[in-house]
């Protein structure tokens, strides 16, 4: 059996070993699943695998072992596959065994015709997920992936494609534009499909500029390809992600890291688009697969790549400085040494927003609780948890919700600004909807992993008259807010898809949109230059500390917490209390947002119990914050 680096050049080969070894019985399966499993757990392995997310494509081998961390943006039909077919030698009649798993060509050697009529062929189910890039992840997640990947790769001798090799800027370039067709892999060899099955009679390649030009000819794109990203600008490749084992675990919008084998056949595009020409010459009635359904299900190969999954797994987070699975034994270590110097974090961090709220210390404590806040269960309809901030009094006309923006992004994994103008909320996207005439999920602005900050510049409003797309987006948004959940547009239905996306909203008044606290900015000082002064603000934390805060922000929304039956019973009372004091205006929704308030502000300390000391302090807090609102409304004489 293969040895070495085998398992991550040649992955096919190993199956392949278990796959002669045990024949018909399934056992050999399990088998791979588990022999991946014990090459990842070797030291430091999981780096050494090459990434979809930070090597461009054309410097991957073909069939090769990689791994791609991804959201699922859609999931397709399942579809049928040959499990184990047979072929023969039509010199010598012998017969010979072949697994069709993790292919997408069933391979004949020389002088070897497939045997559809076998009865030891088998034909199994398998799940195809479309996944993407992780939306709005921030650059320097992306950045940190990069440098602890230890992947050694490069344009493939055994593998060179007739094209000219593209340095790592013109591949952004590329990315830029994705609607542009990039370069087939060459190499056009004998192929056919019967029955829905695809072989390849001749192994070997025609490495000629001649047959890459027939290849792009023959794939006849009427129209470039939408990559179909949620959020506008995005990198990376789209993969189409076929799944063996367990696919009813996984669900849209679910962030997976995926380690497989690499499919880029070219044969893959020539035979879809005999496919689609095929099916063209077809009585439409007995075609069930449209001609879009078919450009969408079956894109080229060297624009969107597949991945055939040996191992899944769904990521808790995305931050790369953390454990993947905080919840395992070999993480308590790295959880109780950070949760050791967490006092000193938390007051530098508290400095670092003060700054970047222009002095404001009261606004910059409540950015923090918002920072850590999360959906940690729901309630017949209501999530607990959400804590959607409105940071008010933010300069109009000013650069500053930009800048802040830009300190969000250096601190969380991944972010989204949406600039709330009347054009953008007409014209823009918001909700993912089906398309049946191709058979796919169209994303929206608001199809966002859980734990997304999403943060809403109510600033650049002006007066202007909202259509009804835009009165729909509103709606959309509000949903979002309030419930945490985006409603997908079926057409003749709407389906509900639960979300736990943190909304931070800065406006200049009180903002249109529900928010679960308002918190008015004071500026203590106001920077000529507001570029400067965020500026040489990120300039002078070193990156240490910044690193340290990432881990602080993500590593607290994971933390249990618990409300002890005597401090319970002290909060009912004070509560009883409050409300004797000021009947008129404390109300059940006031104890609820305190012990909101109460829970994060326990977190932010790295205490997963409500004490005495932490209840006053919250109760301090949102007194500073009433105090204020009411001051700038008799300032301003109107309501914030």
């Amino acid at each position: 059996m293969p040895c070495g680096e085998d398992w991550l050049s040649h992955p096919l080969g190993i199956v392949q070993g278990f796959f002669a070894q045990n024949g018909l019985n399934p056992d050999w399966e399990k088998k791979v699943i588990e022999y991946f499993k014990e090459k990842l757990k070797e030291n430091n392995a999981p780096k050494w695998v090459p990434s979809l997310n930070e090597v461009p494509l054309h410097y991957l081998k073909p069939n090769s072992f990689v791994k791609f961390r991804c959201m699922i943006q859609d999931m397709f039909d399942p579809e049928f596959y040959m499990g184990v077919y047979e072929t023969v030698n039509q010199n010598t009649k012998t017969r010979v065994l072949h697994f069709g798993k993790y292919r997408d060509i069933a391979e004949c050697g020389p002088q070897q015709e497939l045997d559809l009529n076998s009865p030891r062929s088998t034909t199994l189910e398998r799940q195809t997920f479309y996944c993407v890039p992780v939306p709005g992840e921030s650059t320097w997640v992306k950045e940190a992936y990069v440098n602890a990947n230890q992947a050694r790769v490069s344009p493939s001798t055994s593998y060179t494609p007739s094209r000219h090799k593209r340095s790592y800027e013109d591949d952004e370039d590329m990315d830029l534009q994705p609607n542009k067709q990039k370069d087939q892999h060459p190499g056009a060899r004998q192929a056919g499909s019967v029955s829905g099955f695809q072989w390849c009679g001749e192994p070997k390649r025609l490495e000629t500029e001649a047959s890459t030009g027939q290849q792009l000819n023959s794939l006849n794109l009427s129209s470039p390809f939408d990559l179909n990203f949620p959020l506008p600008g995005e990198k990376g490749p789209a993969c189409l992600v076929k799944v063996y084992e367990d696919w009813d675990c996984f669900k849209v919008n679910d962030v997976l890291e995926l380690y497989g084998v690499l499919s880029v056949d070219p044969v893959l595009s020539i035979l879809n688009n005999d496919e689609r020409d095929a099916s063209a010459l077809l009585d439409p009635m007995e075609c069930t697969d449209t001609a879009e359904e078919q450009r969408v299900h079956s894109p080229p190969a060297s624009l969107v790549p597949r991945i055939h999954v040996i191992l899944a797994q769904k990521l808790q987070h995305i931050n790369p400085l953390l454990p993947a699975c905080l919840n395992k034994e070999e993480s308590r270590t790295f959880v109780s040494s950070f949760m050791s110097e967490l006092s000193p974090v938390r007051a530098e961090l508290l400095g670092f927003l003060t700054h970047a709220l222009l002095g404001d210390s009261l606004a910059a404590e409540y950015l923090i609780l918002h920072l850590i806040s999360t959906v940690y269960t729901r309630r017949d309809v209501l999530p607990l948890g959400k804590f959607t901030v409105n940071l008010s009094g933010c300069p109009r006309n000013s650069t500053f919700t930009e800048h802040l923006y830009r300190i969000i992004q250096h601190l969380v994994p991944a972010s989204f600004r949406l600039q709330m103008t009347i054009e953008n909320m007409n014209h823009l996207k918001f909700i993912p909807h089906k398309d049946y005439a191709a058979n796919r999920l169209v994303s929206g602005l608001l199809q966002l992993p859980d734990n997304t900050s999403l943060v809403i510049d109510e600033t650049l409003l002006e007066q202007g008259q909202l259509d009804t797309p835009g009165v729909h987006n509103v709606t959309a948004l509000s949903n979002l807010i309030t419930w945490q959940k985006v409603d997908y547009d079926f057409s003749y239905h709407q389906m509900e898809f639960p979300c736990n996306i943190n909304v931070l909203i800065t406006s200049e008044g009180r903002s249109l949109l529900p928010a679960d606290c308002q918190v008015h900015l004071q500026p203590q000082l106001i920077p000529p230059n507001m570029e400067e002064h965020m500026s040489s603000l990120l300039t002078a934390v070193l990156p240490s500390v910044l690193n340290k805060f990432r881990v602080y922000l993500t590593l607290l929304r994971f933390l249990d917490y618990s409300i002890s039956d005597e401090v319970t019973k002290a909060v009912e009372d004070d509560f009883v209390e409050m409300r004797k004091n000021d009947p008129q205006s404390i109300t059940a929704d006031d104890l609820h947002q305190l012990l909101v308030v109460a829970r994060f502000l326990s977190l932010s300390a790295g205490q997963t119990t409500l004490s005495r000391e932490r209840w006053l302090r919250a109760k301090q807090l949102e007194s500073s914050r009433r105090n204020r609102l009411q001051q700038q409304k008799c300032v301003n004489g109107n309501e914030l």
